[in-house]
């Protein structure tokens, strides 16, 4: 061999050697953190800088990716061009393709020199979207790791249920709410329209408990809840915002049981054996009158409610007369077949098993909510040929703050060992085709008990995100909850939502100011739990109803409409300091809050806490006031000592606008503890 080859061969050698050194040392991406977590991932080395266009190869797929460049400018501030034509290096480009291994849901993303996002469905690809959000929003300059993602849901339908009948909730926040379900890929929204308050807390007088019917109602006027209600136009709003979201809304009236607001206002409906909250099965006016109610949102070219399901409700009825029980069989059938009359799907809560009973009720194309077995089997429930979505109220209801059930769900537990497949002790096999999915729940039982929907959304929010994992990924979760844990909270709530206020991370000083100036308007709307708002005060004779800040949920008064003392209102609910502004007087101020009370400190001391106070009033001269003049629905009157509201003292900080002191502020403070 001439020295000329071998000094080649030397140098292949060497360049071989190389490249099997970088090879080894090459980092393929691994799966990249999103909620929940994708199904399949096939890492690449490298990552993928978007060029800032998004083109679009099916018409089908345009307004997701007009809802992809909405999202990206909300959330990153830079505007993304939707386009056709030859893509581009750092392209989006969204396709459709038939693959019936995805199904209606699933998608795949290939990401290198373009993200290539493919989907049967519009659907699927909305949600491919979601995923490329959450791992954009994770990366400082926006960039994608390279790979391929095969996703595709466990489950059909993945849900969450809110109790709008016993607190009402704002329509803003509902329309956040879908938000928040879109961007971790929950598709239902289930919406309890009516209930009642416990009787025994409004002085064991029917009449007098809270009751509320939130849909608007021309057939019936007045029976709208004057304490809030939706009108017929913001519900269809709220829907076709929910389809646009790839979020299905899910109207329930749940009778004959906790039907308290419709026998208020036509008592003659109500039972005289097992009291107003119950309809009188054998009165032929209650069917005249749901059939009425019914019909108002269901008839015509465009419904009042838009979607495929609506729910019927039917939970709790007494079974203690065999011929009431098949009477209850009787109504059931006859709401599903009556909603099915006007081409919706009917859903129920599970009560077959409590009804055991001989009348028919019809059961193929019928969704049941399962939610207690003793109620339901759902083995028995399947075998009637019901579709089934696990709700086991022992594992997913929550009940703010009422001692009972949960207050925050054990998302630790549901993590590492619940799936859909599991309705309370029964276990079945995961993906059985008679489970359409799992949902969770809040129950606001306790009416009154200075619960917020800010203090709601805390609650659910950690819910949603394990739930999506679960109902989504199933059981084949790779990472530990530590980790899903601390992952979970680098994400955003949604594009465009921050219910919970965060502002920056835990010790950071968010916001500083020498002097706070009277009306002045700050960077923030407001702060939320575990935080210290600090100032230094030179006080000067305040109005009463002088405000320190504000917010749209809040306010915070240096001298309160009522006695002229530091005190927070929010939702109607005000909550008095035992402190006073002095003039005169300079003082070091702090108010710190959290999930369980707010705190104010007074020159560096603990002045007071305002925790849980439990409200045991046994005569009406001892009757708690905590609510603001004009809103008395919610001042529970309490009898039974053995029986209490803990009634919540909250406070999601008020940042947005300064209110007209005198006093002089300076030192203003905002921390995250």
């Amino acid at each position: 061999m001439s020295s000329n080859r071998k000094r080649i061969l030397r140098t292949l050698v060497a360049a071989l050697a190389v490249a099997c050194a970088l090879s080894v040392c090459a980092k393929v991406n691994e799966k990249p953190f999103v909620v929940p977590e994708l199904t399949s991932w096939s890492g690449a080395e490298g990552m993928t800088s978007l060029s800032g266009r998004v083109v679009v190869k099916n018409n089908a797929m345009k307004e997701v990716a007009k809802a992809l460049a909405a999202d990206y400018e909300q959330m990153f501030g830079k505007a993304l061009t939707v386009t056709g034509g030859k893509a581009r290096r750092g392209d989006i480009v969204i396709g459709k393709i038939k693959d019936a291994s995805l199904g209606d849901e699933g998608y795949r993303m290939n990401i290198g020199s373009t993200i290539a996002i493919d989907a049967v469905t519009a659907k699927g690809a909305y949600w491919a979207t979601r995923t490329l959000l959450q791992m954009a929003e994770q990366n400082a300059q926006h960039q994608l790791p390279c790979g391929a993602i095969v996703d595709v849901p466990q489950y059909a339908l993945r849900g969450f249920m809110m109790d709008c009948g016993r607190k009402f909730i704002p329509m803003n926040y509902l329309r956040n709410l879908v938000k928040v379900m879109a961007y971790y890929k929950m598709n239902t929204l289930q919406i309890h329209l009516n209930d009642n308050g416990f009787r025994q807390f409004f002085d064991g007088d029917w009449m007098k408990t809270q009751a509320a019917f939130r849909l608007e109602s021309e057939s019936f006027p007045g029976l709208a809840a004057r304490d809030g209600h939706y009108t017929k136009q913001e519900f269809i709003d709220l829907q076709i915002l929910a389809e646009q979201c790839c979020v299905e809304i899910i109207p329930e009236i749940d009778t004959p049981a906790h039907v308290l607001a419709f026998t208020q206002y036509r008592p003659s409906l109500g039972s005289k054996e097992y009291g107003m909250d119950h309809f009188d099965l054998f009165n032929d006016e209650v069917y005249q009158f749901m059939d009425t109610l019914f019909r108002e949102y269901l008839e015509g070219d465009k419904p009042v409610f838009r979607g495929k399901k609506v729910h019927i409700g039917t939970d709790e009825y007494s079974n203690a007369k065999q011929e009431v029980v098949e009477k209850f069989r009787f109504y059931t059938d006859h709401y599903i077949r009556y909603v099915e009359s006007f081409g919706k799907q009917a859903v129920l809560w599970g009560s077959l098993t409590h009804a055991n009973g001989t009348t028919e009720v019809k059961s193929d194309n019928v969704m049941m909510d399962c939610w207690y077995n003793g109620y339901a089997d759902p083995r028995k429930m399947k075998e009637l040929g019901y579709q089934l979505v696990s709700i086991p109220d022992g594992l997913v209801y929550i009940v703010p703050a009422a001692g009972y059930y949960y207050d925050y769900l054990n998302c630790k537990y549901l993590y590492n060992q619940w799936t859909p497949a599991v309705i309370g002790g029964e276990h079945f096999e995961e993906n059985d085709p008679s489970i359409e999915g799992g949902m969770f729940a809040v129950w606001n039982d306790h009416v009154g008990n200075g619960i917020t929907v800010k203090d709601i959304h805390h609650r659910v929010f950690p819910a949603m995100q394990t739930l999506a994992v679960k109902c989504w990924t199933g059981k084949n979760t790779s990472l530990a909850w530590d980790d899903f844990d601390r992952l979970r909270l680098t994400l955003s709530e949604a594009p465009g939502v921050n219910e919970l206020g965060r502002l920056g991370a835990k010790g950071e000083t968010v916001i500083a100011k020498d002097v706070l100036t009277p009306g002045e308007k700050l960077d923030a709307e407001e702060i939320g739990y575990n935080y210290a708002v600090s100032f230094v005060i030179e006080g000067e004779k305040e109005d009463a109803g002088t405000e320190l800040l504000r917010s749209d949920h809040a306010v915070v008064y240096l001298a309160d409409p009522k006695s002229g003392k530091l005190a927070f209102e929010r939702e109607g609910y005000l909550n008095t300091f035992e402190y006073k502004i002095e003039k005169g007087k300079k003082a070091s101020i702090t108010i710190m809050g959290d999930n369980r009370g707010t705190q104010l400190w007074i020159d560096g001391k603990l002045k007071e806490n305002l925790g849980a106070k439990p409200l045991y009033v046994m005569r009406e001269q001892d009757r708690a006031h905590y609510q603001v003049e004009g809103n008395k629905t919610a001042e529970p009157i309490v009898y039974d000592p053995k029986s209490k509201i803990n009634y919540q003292r909250t406070l999601v900080f008020p940042l947005r606008q300064a209110g007209d002191f005198k006093s002089r502020i300076t030192d203003f403070k905002v921390v995250v503890q």
